[in-house]
């Protein structure tokens, strides 16, 4: 395995006299362990009891685990999401010589709003924001709800029904490409080369996922490219025509705007098949939440905001130093990459009662899968509503649904918390 950031940095990284005499961890090979893929939770509890706030010394990694301290972070102008800021990092002469595709990889997928800073990100972001506004994002009900519905008659009435394939991951796929204008054929290319680029948010990646990225990537945007032509000069509303006209305007120049539509069909895929499977798996577990649900579906704006903090669908979100910061006894410097560990700040007791409890009622849920400040995730309404509608659409056809073997979670990413597999056996109303 090698990371976006190879450099050890010294001993004299700043820190309290609370914090020195924590114990040493091998952090990366914790985050790719298949046993802590499974089930991270106990091992994040146990190290955020010892420090909201750790240091990894040998790749300079910050990593938070505190949900006051990832708030701070989240939400401070002394950190940004430029990884080009990143002492060390890929964007060093020293990394371009040692690993040329890392460099051409993560220079390629640089100029897009979740890598930029302001104001090159409220430039981009102010393109697409207006299209996943609650406003628009509710016109899209219809559409939605009639591919949720095309996939539901599809589904046997009863039997085992395999959800990740049949439900979960063929419905956010399904919308993206109504919204982008794509044609159905396009759906397995784009789910193999969402899976490719995803591993780009693991941070650690081995030569042979890069090369794989690389070529997911160049093929992607070369598709792109074809399709944004074709449509030039033809009228077109909603997203694809707030791209061409902020590409005629030169509000973005060329990669911005590919690099952006990679990136916004990748992440629109995955955090909505994530939401998906991992609420349905956490109601499946949970029958007295499911029954709750069913009695009454006035809590399915909670119980979604519950899903999202229980499981949430990333275990890392990404900061870099802009500034000197002190957090959690750590003066951490300008430059140095601070990794949010989701799992542990979404189940802070001192944040949230009864953390490991999945309550579907839950008020006041301020988790932090989508992120904070400038960068939340600019997709989650849509995210939102797709998941309501999926669930409204399972609970609707099948009065009866239950874990019919092992729920398998994906072990080939480190940052990506999906399920490859959910067997469920289910009964028609």
């Amino acid at each position: 395995m090698t990371m976006v950031c190879q450099a050890e940095r010294t001993a004299d990284v700043g820190q309290s006299p609370a914090v020195r005499d924590l114990p040493a961890i091998d952090w990366w090979t914790m985050l790719a362990d298949p046993v802590f893929l499974e089930s991270p939770y106990p091992e994040l509890a146990r190290l955020r009891a010892l420090a909201p706030v750790h240091h990894d010394p040998v790749s300079g990694v910050y990593f938070i685990l505190g949900h006051r301290e990832f708030a701070r972070v989240s939400k401070s102008s002394a950190m940004g999401r430029d990884t080009r800021l990143w002492t060390g990092g890929w964007s060093s002469p020293e990394y371009a010589a040692e690993d040329p595709v890392g460099f051409r990889l993560y220079s390629q997928f640089q100029p897009q709003m979740i890598n930029s800073d302001p104001p090159d990100h409220g430039r981009m972001r102010g393109v697409y924001e207006p299209a996943f506004h609650p406003q628009a994002v509710a016109a899209l009900e219809p559409m939605i709800r009639a591919e949720a519905d095309r996939l539901i008659a599809a589904m046997p009435d009863s039997g085992v029904i395999e959800m990740i394939d049949a439900f979960a991951g063929p419905l956010p796929l399904r919308v993206l490409r109504n919204l982008f204008d794509m044609p159905e054929a396009m759906d397995d290319d784009i789910a193999r080369w969402s899976a490719a680029l995803i591993k780009i948010g693991d941070i650690m990646m081995t030569p042979e996922q890069k090369h794989d990225a690389l070529d997911a990537l160049d093929t992607f945007k070369a598709v792109l490219r074809r399709h944004l032509a074709e449509r030039r000069g033809c009228p077109h509303s909603g997203l694809i025509g707030r791209v061409l006209v902020a590409e005629e305007t030169r509000v973005l120049d060329e990669e911005e705007t590919l690099t952006n539509l990679v990136s916004m069909l990748v992440a629109g895929h995955e955090t909505t098949v994530t939401l998906i499977g991992n609420g349905l798996l956490l109601l499946l577990q949970n029958p007295r939440e499911m029954a709750r649900l069913r009695a009454d579906r006035g809590l399915m704006r909670t119980a979604i905001e519950e899903f999202l903090r229980v499981e949430p669908g990333g275990n890392m979100i990404l900061r870099i130093a802009r500034e000197d910061m002190e957090i959690g006894g750590w003066r951490i410097p300008a430059g140095a990459p601070v990794v949010g560990l989701i799992g542990a700040v979404n189940r802070d007791p001192l944040r949230f009662r009864n953390p490991d409890v999945l309550d579907i009622g839950r008020t006041a849920n301020a988790h932090a899968t989508f992120g904070g400040g400038i960068h939340f995730c600019v997709g989650a309404p849509l995210a939102r509503l797709e998941t309501q509608i999926a669930f409204d659409a399972l609970l609707d056809r099948f009065s009866h649904m239950s874990v019919a073997g092992r729920a398998e979670w994906r072990l080939d990413r480190i940052n990506a918390r999906g399920l490859g597999s959910l067997p469920v056996q289910v009964g028609a109303a």
